[in-house]
């Protein structure tokens, strides 16, 4: 293995152990505090790098659909989570629409190759994760429509979906790196604990806003 790959996936590793490690800490302590937005600025960075890597080892030296999709979910989602914070007043602005419009070419490049360049087994990663990505897109899509007092509730939302799901597909990108027994299912079984942190935490923001809501009246 030539030395520059080793330095790559080098570099991919440790990032990713910081970024999976970080994002896992920032799940269990107080959100909308500044230390959680100065660590979440840094998990950003990290997963950043993260994709970085991942995108230079499929381009440049050892090309795998179902690390290749899992690089443009990871991206899409950190970057379009991390924007809803910017577009919960007005909605999504140009560079949305740019950023919506790139991961769906990425999309379809690599359903366009996945006939050849995938197994079985990896195909069904891929095209959940296609699945999963479609999914966000179409309602990226669909939200240039919504109208503008929804953006201040749905961007919570976003923002918990969006960045929870791409910590999640980082830790199934390492188990398929690492647990070679019982693939895809192990692969997959952490998108699907994705899912139910998301709803734990979606449940609990609709529960807090609830209380506002309650408080605001008796204050009235």
């Amino acid at each position: 293995m030539p030395q520059p790959q080793l330095i790559n996936i080098a570099t991919h590793v440790l990032t990713g152990s910081a970024a999976i490690g970080l994002g896992l800490f920032l799940l269990a302590t107080a959100k909308g505090t500044p230390q959680h937005r100065r660590r979440g600025r840094l998990f950003a960075w990290l997963t950043l790098l993260v994709c970085a890597t991942a995108a230079l080892g499929n381009l440049l030296f050892d090309y795998r659909p179902v690390f290749a999709v899992l690089t443009v979910l990871v991206l899409y989602q950190l970057l379009s989570g991390w924007r809803t914070v910017y577009t919960r007043d007005a909605g999504p602005q140009a560079v949305d629409g740019a950023m919506t419009a790139l991961a769906l070419m990425a999309g379809g490049l690599i359903l366009l190759r996945l006939q050849h360049d995938a197994s079985g087994q990896q195909a069904i990663v891929v095209l959940s994760s296609l699945g999963g990505l479609a999914a966000i897109l179409i309602y990226d899509g669909a939200r240039w429509a919504f109208p503008r007092r929804w953006y201040g509730v749905l961007w919570r939302y976003e923002h918990i979906y969006k960045l929870l799901a791409s910590l999640f597909a980082m830790l199934s990108a390492a188990a398929g790196n690492l647990l070679r027994m019982g693939q895809p299912w192990t692969q997959l079984a952490p998108s699907v604990l994705g899912l139910i942190c998301i709803a734990w935490f979606w449940r609990r923001q609709y529960r807090l806003e609830q209380a506002r809501r309650h408080m605001l009246k008796l204050a009235t």
